[in-house]
C-alpha cells in the first residue's frame, strides 16, 4: 500500500458516514426542522418583544433579519450537514481542519441549553397536569388559587420541580434512543396537531372582549422606540429572537441536514423552515397578548407570562378555564419537547461520530445517556435554585440564578461565535465548498445572495448579535 492509499485508508477510518440514521421523508426532515426552532422563545419571547419593540415595525426588522442573516446561516448548516453526511465535529473538519473548533462550539452548545430547557419543560408537564386536575375535579391542581402563589409554591419546593423536570427529560431521551425514526414519527404527528391547536385558541383568543388591545399592541407601529440609540436596543432583539428561535448554531440542523436524502431540496428547505417558525410565532402571539389585554393583564417576557401572567387569564375564564389552560399547555409541551429532542441530537449525533471515530463501542445508546445523565445533573441545579429563589445555593458572574449562567454560555457566547465562522469560512475562505452539494437538489437561483450575505452581512451581524448578548448579560450599558 503505497503513501496515497494509506492517506485515504486513514481518512476512511476517521471519518464515519451516516448510513443507517436518515429521514424516511422529506416532510419528516422539514417537521423535525421546524419542530425543533418552534420553541418556547415563540411562545413567551416573540410576542412580548413584538409589542415592546415597536410593534409591526419590529416585525418588519425580524422578517428583514430572518431574509438576510436566518436563511444563509440556516442552508449553510443542513448543506454542510448533508455533504459531510456526518454531525457538526466531523463535519466541519471535513470543510476545514482548521475550522474543527467551531464544530465543537456546536456540539457543546446545546448541553448548556437543554439542561435549563428540561427544567422549563418540566414547569410546562407541571401546568399541564395541573389544568387537566382542575378539569377533571380531581384535586392537585390550581384549585383557584392565586396563580403567582402557585407558581412561587411549586418551584420552591425543590423535590417536585427536579421530578416534573426528570419526566421531561425522560420523555426526549425516549425518542432520541430510538434515533431519526423516533424523532421523525413524534415530529410528523406533533407539528401539524400543534399548528391545528394554535389556530383553535387563536380564534377563541382573539373573540374574548377587549382582545382587540393586544393586537394593537403587537402590530400597530410605534417608530417611538427607534429614537437615539433605541433602534440598536429594537435590532439586537429582534435578532437575537431570529436567530435562537431557528435554532441556528446549536448542532441541531447540521446533524438534521446529515439525515437527508441527496435528492430533496436544500433551498426549498431552508425557507420553509423560518416560514412555518414564524407563522408558529405569531400564532403564539395571537393566543397569548389578546387574552393578556382581554383580562386587563399587563404582558411581559419569560417564565412570568408563560406560568403566571397567562394562568392568571385561565383562572378567570370561569368553568372554561381548565379546559383551555389544559389544551394551551399541552400546546406548549409538544413545542418545547420537538425542540429537546433537536438540542439533544446536536450533540448526540456528532459524539456517535467521535466514538466511531475512536473505534470506542458506545453508541447511540451509550452517548444518549451519558448526555441525559449531564442533562439530568444541570437540570437538578437550576430546578433547585428556584430562579434565584434559594438563598442556600450560590452563583457565579453577579448573576441571579443559574439559568442565567448556563444561558450565558450557549445563547451568549457559543451559539453567536459559531454563526460567525460558519460566515467567514463559507463566506470568505471555502466559498464554493458548498456549491455542488446544493446544486445536486436544485438550480441554486439564490446562489449570489447566498454568498453575498455570508461574505458581508452575517459576520457583521454576528459580531454585533455577540456584542449585544454580552452587553444585555452583564448590563454593559453600551446601548
Amino acid at each position: 500500500m503505497d503513501k496515497n492509499e494509506k492517506n485515504a485508508a486513514l481518512k476512511t477510518e476517521q471519518t464515519p458516514v451516516k448510513g443507517v440514521d436518515k429521514f424516511k421523508t422529506n416532510f419528516g426532515f422539514l417537521m423535525a426542522a421546524v419542530g425543533s426552532a418552534v420553541g418556547l422563545g415563540n411562545i413567551w419571547g416573540f410576542p412580548f418583544k413584538t409589542g415592546k419593540g415597536g410593534g409591526f415595525a419590529f416585525l418588519l426588522i425580524y422578517l428583514i433579519l430572518v431574509v438576510l442573516v436566518g436563511y444563509p446561516i440556516l442552508l449553510g448548516e443542513i448543506s454542510l450537514g448533508r455533504k459531510s453526511g456526518k454531525g457538526a465535529i466531523f463535519a466541519y473538519r471535513d470543510a476545514d481542519k482548521r475550522f474543527t473548533f467551531n464544530g465543537w462550539f456546536a456540539a457543546l452548545a446545546p448541553v448548556f441549553l437543554i439542561c435549563f430547557y428540561v427544567t422549563l419543560g418540566g414547569y410546562v408537564c407541571k401546568y399541564m397536569v395541573a389544568n387537566l386536575m382542575d378539569l377533571l375535579g380531581l384535586g392537585w391542581g390550581v384549585g383557584g388559587r392565586e396563580s403567582g402563589e402557585f407558581f412561587g409554591s411549586f418551584i420552591s419546593s425543590g423535590t417536585e420541580a427536579v421530578l416534573f423536570g426528570f419526566i421531561f427529560l425522560a420523555l426526549t431521551t425516549f425518542i432520541v434512543l430510538h434515533g431519526t425514526g423516533g424523532i421523525e414519527k413524534f415530529a410528523t404527528t406533533a407539528m401539524p396537531a400543534l399548528y391545528v391547536i394554535l389556530i383553535i385558541l387563536a380564534i377563541r383568543s382573539l373573540t374574548l372582549p377587549g382582545a382587540m388591545k393586544g393586537v394593537e399592541y403587537m402590530f400597530k407601529p410605534n417608530w417611538e422606540v427607534f429614537k437615539g440609540s433605541g433602534w440598536i436596543t429594537v435590532l439586537a432583539s429582534a435578532g437575537g429572537q431570529m436567530f435562537f428561535s431557528l435554532s441556528l448554531s446549536s448542532g441541531c440542523m447540521i446533524s438534521y441536514g446529515s439525515y437527508l436524502d441527496k435528492n430533496e431540496n436544500l433551498e426549498k428547505n431552508a425557507r420553509l423552515i423560518p416560514i412555518y417558525d414564524t407563522s408558529a410565532a405569531l400564532l403564539a402571539a395571537l393566543v397569548v397578548l389578546p387574552a393578556v389585554f382581554a383580562y386587563g393583564l399587563e404582558p411581559g417576557g419569560g417564565p412570568g407570562l408563560l406560568f403566571v401572567t397567562l394562568q392568571t387569564v385561565f383562572n378567570k375564564m370561569g368553568v372554561w378555564g381548565s379546559l383551555f389552560g389544559f389544551v394551551f399547555y399541552f400546546l406548549v409541551f409538544i413545542a418545547a419537547l420537538t425542540s429537546s429532542m433537536g438540542m439533544m441530537e446536536g450533540t448526540v449525533s456528532p459524539m456517535k461520530d467521535l466514538m466511531e471515530a475512536k473505534g470506542i463501542a458506545l453508541g447511540r445508546t451509550g452517548i444518549t445517556l451519558i448526555f441525559t445523565a449531564i442533562a439530568a445533573a444541570g437540570s437538578t441545579l437550576i430546578s433547585l435554585d428556584a430562579l434565584g429563589g434559594n438563598p442556600a445555593i450560590k452563583h457565579i458572574f453577579g448573576f441571579g440564578d443559574w439559568l442565567t449562567t448556563f444561558d450565558l454560555f450557549a445563547e451568549g457566547f457559543l451559539m453567536p461565535v459559531g454563526a460567525f465562522f460558519l460566515a467567514i469560512l463559507f463566506g470568505w475562505i471555502k466559498t464554493a465548498w458548498l456549491d455542488e452539494e446544493i446544486q445536486l437538489s436544485s438550480e441554486f437561483r439564490n446562489k449570489a445572495f447566498f454568498h453575498f450575505t455570508l461574505k458581508w452581512i452575517v459576520p457583521l451581524f454576528m459580531a454585533f448579535v455577540l456584542i449585544g448578548q454580552l452587553n444585555d448579560f452583564f448590563a454593559w450599558g453600551l446601548f
